[in-house]
């Protein structure tokens, strides 16, 4: 392996109670053609062996450097925060606890790289796929070369995409915000800051295999909504401000007052970037505060 410090990539995990799943993340790094990456882990305070695991690997000649940091419970949004603190190489990617990096992925990402680094992209999007190798939601169209992923989506793409961004570029923007006693942000929020500024290089290869857990949050969502409402809240503001069309805007201006109903949030009226348009949302708001608490309880 390469010198630590002629490593560019930087593949991290946050990993709640996944002890269970981690070791496929592992074996499937440990298959990786090129090694030439550094595996981070965030422990977002696991409660099972997660650890233990960890020290087992790390003492092992695995060809990749293997780190390590834990941190109390706070959301996948807060290890996210703390990853992007302590990753130190040009880029980086998240591969959940739960998923495997696709053979050959760290070879195509790092070849890719090589060809468009000099252009000026944030970084490259590619495409998840489930265990059995099917695309989630739809390939890249034939041709395409770049995109931002609001561009992407608002124009009919569809499933979760692989993001590999630059670390300098990820970090110029905020943080993630810390609401206390919630433990979700759409991690799109960084994202969509970023769109503003910069496209990303297509890679229209398949860099990871996805399973989505029964527990996880996007089995969940009804529940997180609850639990969340602030952080929920915060996310419709931000998508409010940048539209991508009337309906969606609509649609967001809604969950908006849903989620501040939620929270308890008397001004958040005079809070919102749409004024006139939150307040003739509000009692479909309402609505779809009665629906998520019925369906939350199911």
């Amino acid at each position: 392996m390469n010198k630590t410090t002629d490593i560019i990539l930087t593949i991290f995990t946050p990993a709640y109670n996944r002890a269970h799943t981690l070791p496929r993340t592992y074996e499937s790094l440990c298959r990786q053609s090129c090694k030439d990456f550094i595996w981070l882990i965030v422990d977002d305070g696991s409660a099972d062996n997660t650890a233990e695991l960890v020290r087992d690997w790390q003492s092992r000649d695995n060809g990749f450097d293997i780190q390590y940091i834990y941190k109390e419970n706070g959301g996948m949004h807060t290890a996210h925060n703390v990853a992007y603190a302590n990753i130190h190489t040009e880029l980086n990617t998240c591969i959940d606890s739960d998923d495997m990096l696709a053979d050959g992925a760290v070879e195509k990402i790092l070849g890719k790289w090589a060809e468009v680094k000099e252009e000026g992209y944030a970084g490259l999007v590619g495409l998840d796929a489930d265990f059995d190798g099917n695309v989630i939601g739809k390939d890249f169209p034939d041709g395409m070369a770049e995109t931002t992923i609001s561009g992407y989506y608002a124009t009919g793409g569809a499933g979760d995409k692989k993001l590999v961004y630059r670390t300098d570029v990820i970090n110029a923007y905020p943080e993630y915000p810390v609401f206390e006693g919630e433990k979700y942000v759409s991690l799109a929020y960084k994202y969509l800051l970023i769109d503003q500024d910069y496209k990303l290089a297509v890679l229209n290869e398949v860099l990871c295999n996805v399973e989505y857990q029964p527990d996880g949050s996007s089995n969940n969502m009804f529940r997180q909504y609850l639990k969340n409402p602030r952080g929920f809240a915060f996310w419709r503001i931000i998508k409010m401000q940048y539209p991508e069309s009337f309906k969606r805007l609509v649609m967001d201006c809604i969950h908006y007052c849903s989620s501040s109903q939620l929270a308890g949030n008397r001004d958040y009226i005079a809070q919102s970037p749409k004024k006139l348009l939150t307040v003739l949302c509000t009692p479909a708001g309402w609505m779809l505060t009665g629906y998520i608490r019925r369906k939350a309880e199911n």
